[in-house]
């Protein structure tokens, strides 16, 4: 049985459609990731489903129970907003035992807090205020908050947002951690692709109003049917370079491969070739490789691994090549290779998959 479900659900502010005709089904007991940009919705799809704000057309279903209807204290879902919301005058302590005390609900309250307080390391911050508190500990308080009620959901809309990259990094462990023992559902919204890599099960990709795709984070990144899915998960993104596809022939600014495609047709059309940076080689080169010649534009060591940036054919590409092997590039110019079978290949009209390389290659 699906936890929640949204059905054709439209949303408007005035005469700008926010979502249209949206439908999502999120699995019990796992997590799933909104993935989507800053503007595309995201928000408000959580206050829907939340029970915060109603849609304009279309039915919210919880565990197969039309809840469209319902105010958001009857649907029972924990809750972390965007925004740190926390009350002023209350100290830490009350802040995260609110919602407890809202429901009454107050037997073993002090253990209840102390324990998902221990959880997020604040727990030395219970006697505080907000105003005594830095950014990522108001956020842990949030988040404290959002997850200490007895529910099968928990709806988190883009709670990292503003952060820094290590307090990001370090809230990833915490939530996955403390999830880990929630019996429940989480629903979780992101603009981050890093977010969405570490901690999702399931992706939904949310853009121009609707979900675009969805399934399983693996599905999802070893093969997009969308060129969108594909451009914006990943870290770093991955290239795109222009080609035609007669048949089965590939032809691109690197050389020509044969891909087993959906839909054959003998008339030439554009297509869109996706390559995720870890697919460009600079060692070991196969006969196979689509191949070309680089030129460095910028080097950037992550300490294991150093990213590429670097132009060929008129393009610009990323690429990845680890530390642990000795650096291919002379003079800042190289040779580098692309596995025909690694390419995403796309029909530049549509943005949809046409299909996948054969391991066979590139043609001479």
């Amino acid at each position: 049985m699906f936890e929640v479900e949204l059905e054709n659900i439209t949303k408007s502010y005035g005469s700008e459609s926010v979502l249209d005709g949206m439908n999502l089904r999120f699995e019990r007991g796992r997590f799933s990731v909104v993935l989507g940009s800053p503007v595309s919705g995201k928000s408000v799809l959580m206050r829907l489903i939340m029970g915060l704000e109603s849609p304009d057309r279309g039915r919210i279903l919880f565990r197969g129970q039309d809840v469209t209807n319902q105010p958001a204290g009857i649907r029972n879902f924990g809750y972390v907003p965007q925004s740190f919301a926390l009350y002023p005058h209350y100290r830490v302590f009350d802040n995260i035992a609110y919602p407890l005390v809202l429901a009454k609900k107050t037997s073993g309250l002090r253990a209840r807090v102390e324990k998902i307080a221990k959880k997020l390391r604040i727990d030395h911050l219970l006697s505080k205020y907000p105003n005594q508190l830095s950014g990522g500990e108001k956020q842990r308080v949030a988040l404290a908050r959002g997850m200490i009620k007895d529910s099968s959901v928990f709806i988190l809309d883009d709670p990292l947002v503003g952060l820094d990259f290590k307090l990001r990094e370090s809230l990833f462990v915490d939530l996955r951690d403390m999830l880990s023992e929630v019996e429940g559902s989480v629903i979780y919204s992101t603009s981050d692709p890093l977010e969405t890599l570490a901690l999702a099960d399931d992706v939904f990709v949310l853009d121009d109003r609707r979900i675009i795709e969805s399934g399983s984070l693996d599905q999802l990144y070893e093969e997009p049917q969308q060129a969108r899915t594909l451009q914006i998960l990943g870290v770093p993104p991955a290239n795109f370079i222009s080609g035609e596809l007669t048949g089965r022939i590939c032809r691109t600014p690197l050389g020509q491969c044969e891909i087993e495609a959906n839909e054959e047709t003998s008339a030439q059309r554009p297509v869109r070739i996706g390559i995720r940076p870890e697919d460009v080689c600079f060692q070991d080169l196969a006969p196979s490789f689509l191949l070309g010649d680089g030129r460095v534009l910028l080097r950037e060591d992550l300490g294991a691994e150093t990213l590429l940036y670097f132009e060929a054919a008129g393009l610009r590409f990323i690429g990845f090549w680890s530390n642990g092997e000795a650096a291919p590039i002379q003079k800042d110019e190289f040779k580098f290779g692309i596995d025909p079978g690694s390419l995403h290949v796309f029909d530049t009209n549509s943005g949809r998959r046409i299909g996948i390389t054969k391991s066979a290659g590139a043609l001479v």
